[in-house]
């Protein structure tokens, strides 16, 4: 037996217009597509109803995506599944090197080791 619907996905013209829109764009991510095409997926006001099984299926993601994607859009709208939202903690925030270091550290990593050593130690660098 099914679990009955928590959440029920009907858009607005409007809003499906919105993300068709949104999905068309050329700068936009996958991450944001995929999400607009799982929205538009389950919609009961226009067209082909997908549970959210044949949803994850045909977008290539776990149900947990799908749920907290239908989720996102019931607490905030189709603006909120259509913005990222990064932590400040992410990895990108908390990068200790710019492009440049990083680029010069591969450098000595792939050169040949120091006289006297048969590989690169911890110990041994110089930047």
């Amino acid at each position: 037996m099914a679990r009955p619907k928590i959440y029920t996905i009907s858009l607005t013209d409007d809003e499906l217009m919105k993300l068709k829109a949104i999905i068309r764009r050329k700068n936009t991510s996958k991450t944001i597509k995929c999400r607009c095409q799982i929205l538009i997926d389950p919609d009961e006001a226009h067209g082909n109803v997908l549970t959210h099984q044949q949803s994850a299926r045909s977008n290539g993601v776990c149900m947990a995506t799908v749920t907290n994607t239908v989720k996102l859009y019931a607490d905030g709208g189709v603006d909120s599944v259509a913005s990222i939202k990064r932590s400040p903690n992410s990895d990108n925030a908390r990068r200790k090197i710019d492009g440049r270091a990083e680029a010069r550290l591969i450098e000595i990593a792939c050169s040949p080791a120091p006289k006297g050593h048969s590989r690169w130690t911890l110990r041994r660098h110089s930047i």
